[in-house]
């Protein structure tokens, strides 16, 4: 079967689970390995775990301009292959991946320039900022490497091959854990160890993704094929600005988040730092299944196989809300468990237990609103998607913060993007409802 009749004619469901499931399990390991850094790093105090919660907000940055390259790119990629056009898809692979290095390396200089000033931006306290300095140079050191293998990652996603990006983050996760074991507790290296097994793993993790590009994509990646056209450019950031808009947000209010909850002290960061790094885990399900539908929206939209698109929205959502489902509800009655493996401060306990069952339930309506974001931008329809994108973490979460923070204080911080959650999901609805009721005069039967 070639490429276009498996992303045209294969049953709906079991091409979305075929794409989705290797794409979960690597954002599940992703976030399996930013979990280990804050339960390593845990066992050194408050300070040091609160430094992770800051770190990921940089991170959570880094992916903003990476997810915008890639998704631009790989939207464009998907439509190039669907026209049966491999020379274009070549370019705009190209184009992406020396320019998410050109900013890698952007990043990378200007961060580690100003790294005091940058840790204390993102909300470190004067107790966190030695462990946040620490963690944030290696992070920003790997930061070419990393911005890089998302473009790899999003490229093969795209072409239908999420089992070998899959395997390259995997990898990736797995060394990461244990270097994570090895640096931090066998060699004592303490925070600096967490940094030094996160860079690593990633660079590991670009050469494997690498390898298995050039031996299965349908495009290829070389300096000749590099865009001399503004367009090819401006398409690929046009066609990925939801991706940064989304990321990007998910940083601000990251950074605000830490900000509003640093008078409460250390143990409430690292509270809510346990907090959002076990939610993140139990997301990435609905993540990784809107993401295994990216390339079969965007695949059959240009195909004018409208009806394929509009069956795998809704069996997306359905497919969706199942797992993230059976991972949420039983960790509402164990989050007390959950908390207590990360971090055994009682100061810590008191502040995480709550925000971590709200955050599990909040997330079983994200998908309702993640994979209506997916279709949106995936069919390139680059304005609807970057209001959707800016919901959750933005015109949702900010308001809902600073509302409740400012009349129920640290309960507020508390509950305030489960809330958001919540309100997003409701938001999405009539978008799902519009494009499901729109008529398609060119649509090509099955």
């Amino acid at each position: 079967m070639t490429q276009y009749d498996k992303m045209t004619k294969t049953p709906l469901v079991k091409l979305i689970v075929s794409l989705g499931i290797p794409t979960t399990i690597s954002m599940l390991v992703t976030s399996l390995y930013n979990m280990a850094d804050t339960y390593f790093v845990g066992t050194l105090g408050e300070s040091p775990q609160a430094a992770t919660g800051i770190l990921f907000t940089l991170q959570a940055i880094i992916q903003a301009i990476a997810f915008m390259i890639g998704q631009g790119a790989g939207t464009m990629v998907s439509k190039a292959l669907a026209d049966r056009n491999k020379e274009e898809a070549t370019e705009y692979v190209s184009t992406a991946f020396f320019t998410a290095l050109a900013f890698g390396i952007i990043l990378m200089g200007g961060g580690l320039l100003f790294l005091d000033p940058f840790m204390r931006l993102l909300g470190s306290t004067e107790t966190i900022l030695p462990y946040a300095k620490q963690y944030g140079a290696c992070v920003l050191l790997s930061c070419p490497i990393v911005m890089t293998s998302f473009v790899l990652n999003n490229d093969l996603r795209y072409e239908g091959k999420s089992f070998y990006s899959m395997l390259g983050l995997v990898s990736g996760g797995i060394i990461n854990i244990f270097g994570d074991y090895l640096l931090v507790i066998v060699f004592d290296c303490g925070v600096l160890g967490a940094g030094i097994a996160t860079a690593v793993s990633q660079t590991i993790s670009f050469f494997i993704l690498l390898y298995f590009f050039r031996k299965m994509g349908e495009s290829s990646i070389r300096i000749s094929a590099i865009s001399r056209n503004v367009n090819t450019y401006t398409t690929i950031m046009k066609v990925g600005f939801p991706s940064l808009v989304r990321q990007g947000l998910s940083s601000f209010s990251g950074g605000l988040l830490n900000n509003v909850t640093r008078p409460f002290g250390d143990a409430a960061i690292a509270a809510m730092s346990v907090a959002n790094r076990f939610s993140m885990f139990v997301t990435c399900v609905g993540l990784g299944i809107g993401q295994g539908y990216q390339p079969v929206a965007s695949f059959n939209y240009q195909a004018k196989r409208y009806d394929r698109v509009k069956r795998g929205l809704v069996a997306t959502m359905a497919i969706g809300f199942c797992m993230v489902a059976c991972l949420a509800l039983p960790s509402i009655f164990l989050a007390e468990h959950i908390v207590y493996a990360f971090q055994k401060s009682p100061a810590v306990m008191e502040v995480g237990v709550l925000p971590l069952r709200a955050a599990c339930i909040g997330s079983m309506f994200l998908p309702l609103s993640i994979p209506v974001n997916m279709l949106y931008q995936s069919t390139r329809q680059v304005k609807v998607s970057t209001f959707l994108s800016m919901m959750r973490n933005g015109l949702m979460f900010i308001p809902t913060l600073l509302i409740t923070t400012h009349f129920w204080g640290l309960l507020g911080v508390q509950i305030s993007q489960p809330l958001a959650d919540v309100l997003t999901g409701f938001a999405a609805i009539p978008f799902v409802v519009a494009f499901l009721r729109r008529k398609f005069p060119d649509q090509i039967k099955e």
